[in-house]
Order: structure tokens, then sequence, then C-alpha cells
């Protein structure tokens, strides 16, 4: 048996403690752990602006220490990436949109036999981009309180 490849797939906008324990359980799963890092196309057509640029994503994600290869996600067709890995094992994050059902359907019909696995949710204080920016928001907020009651 050869070793296992695993892979794992995300926007990494703001890298935090959820990213690092989604890579980290992942590449428990296998022996080679390939990310995939959503295009810009693809996080403005299914989430947001990205605020940093696919390029810069991918190196940070990259310098991560279970990583052992990146890719970047093809705008078009989202599978092309995933028969290029041709994994043995998807790993799911808790919060990723993809039902495990369709996603292996979805594979099967391009002659893909990969395993789907969803990962369990390690929670952390701030553990997702939305609680990051909430709290810079929140901190922010309250710099200028205090910087309004210093003055008065």
């Amino acid at each position: 048996m050869g070793d296992i490849t695993v892979m794992a797939a995300g926007v990494f906008d703001i890298l935090h403690m959820g990213h690092l324990q989604y890579l980290v359980e992942a590449k428990k799963l296998g022996d080679r752990l390939v990310v995939v890092v959503a295009c810009d196309e693809t996080v403005r057509k299914n989430k947001h602006e990205p605020l940093m640029a696919q390029g810069t994503r991918a190196k940070m994600v990259e310098s991560l220490k279970p990583v052992d290869k990146v890719v970047v996600g093809d705008p078009v067709d989202t599978f092309k990436v995933v028969e290029e890995i041709d994994p043995d094992i998807i790993a799911l994050g808790y919060d990723q949109r993809h039902k495990e059902e369709e996603l292996v359907e979805d594979l099967k019909k391009r002659g893909l036999e990969a395993e789907v696995r969803r990962l369990e949710h390690y929670d952390h204080d701030l553990d997702g981009t939305r609680k990051i920016i909430r709290k810079i928001i929140d901190w922010y907020g309250m710099k200028k309180e205090l910087e309004a009651v210093e003055r008065a």
C-alpha cells in the first residue's frame, strides 16, 4: 500500500486557530496533505471580496507545518484540481457547506474514488474569520469610547 494523500480546501483569508486545527487533523488522516486554496473568483462568488489575494493566501498556508503542498483552485471547474491531486481522502471542515453524500456522488461521476471525511470542530476563542473581525471592530469601538472619556 502506497502513501495516503489527503486533500483539504478552504479560503484561508485570515489564518486562525480553526484553520490550523483543521489542517493538523486532516494531516493525521494520511501521509501527505495537499491543500487547495480557493481562487479569488471562487471566493467572490461564494463568500466575499477576499482580503488577501490568492497567491498570498497560498504562501501563508504553504508555510504551515502540516501542509506538504498547496494549489490554487480552478475558477471554472472546482473538480479539475481534485482530478489532478487524485486524493485518497478529502477532509471537510466542520463548517464547510459540502454534503458528504453529494460530494461522493460527484466524485464518482468523474471516476474518482476518494473517501470523504468530515472533521470535528475544536472550539477556540478566535477560530473563525468573522470572530476575528468582530473582535477587531469591538476593540476599535472600545478604544474610541475610551479616547472620548479621556478627552472629557
